[in-house]
């Protein structure tokens, strides 16, 4: 008998599920199973970047924003593993990005069974636009903070000590902030959906403006492996942004009803 792929079958529901009634074991049974494709996910898309070209093609574009803001920019690896490294950083980072689609569908699988079939259906919405959320993260990073992080990192103090950057740590700067960003460009679709599922309601958020403002700085402290004001401001700037930005679609779902 010919078996189909299907990500989500139905048949593998017990009745508790279907009725939104899960039991402890149900809910890690679950649990696993989503975890188990978002890994899957992640590592299907980790072999695409892999492949040479397209890590070393990678590898150059995240060198831009460095040769872009000083002259004779150029890493150095002093370790003999640690180019390897940075192939490796590069291809997890590049397989979390492809798979992000998954990544927040699986997510919102998990807590389908105690939403109402109404809600349900902003299932895949969502998580379209927690994907484009975050590829529009990444290219605000790229294009915006890295340059504005590299001038400031590259020029303080260069007149007493020319740097000698480590390639290992200018990608792992790199990668990081691109996929923080990323995960923070989500938070307006997040906010958006959970508000259209009356999981929070924007008068609550609104409520919660200031430990929203103290906490996006303390998560960009923790995030953030620099300790420069200037990019830890670059990476909590648009995190209170975009909590007032998902404020606002909150308001708009819930006016709608």
């Amino acid at each position: 008998m010919a078996t189909t792929f299907d990500p989500d079958p139905p048949a593998e529901l017990p009745p508790e599920l279907a009725e939104g009634q899960m039991t402890l074991l149900d809910h890690l049974r679950e649990l696993r199973t989503r975890v188990t494709w978002m890994a899957g996910a992640v590592i299907l898309a980790m072999c695409v970047f892999f492949a040479p070209p397209i890590n070393f093609l990678v590898w150059e574009v995240l060198l831009e924003p460095g040769r872009a803001r000083t002259e004779d920019f150029r890493v150095i690896a002093i370790e003999p593993l640690e180019n390897l490294g940075v192939y490796f950083r590069i291809a997890l980072a590049g397989g979390v990005s492809v798979a992000m689609p998954m990544l927040v569908y699986q997510t919102l699988r998990f807590v389908a069974p105690a939403l109402t079939p109404q809600e349900k259906r902003w299932i895949y919405p969502i998580a379209l636009g927690a994907s484009l959320a975050f590829l529009a993260g990444m290219a605000f990073c790229y294009f915006v903070v890295l340059p504005a992080a590299f001038g400031f990192l590259f020029e303080f103090g260069s007149d007493l000590a020319a740097p000698e950057i480590r390639v290992s740590s200018y990608m792992n700067l790199t990668l990081r902030l691109i996929v923080i960003l990323g995960f923070v460009f989500e938070m307006p679709i997040v906010i958006m959906g959970l508000a259209r599922m009356r999981v929070v309601h924007w008068r609550k958020l609104l409520g919660w403006w200031r430990w929203a403002v103290i906490g996006s700085f303390v998560v960009s402290a923790i995030a953030t492996p620099t300790i420069d004001p200037v990019t830890q401001s670059l990476v909590a700037t648009p995190m209170v942004v975009l909590y007032v930005v998902g404020i606002g679609l909150a308001w708009m779902v819930r006016r709608q009803e």
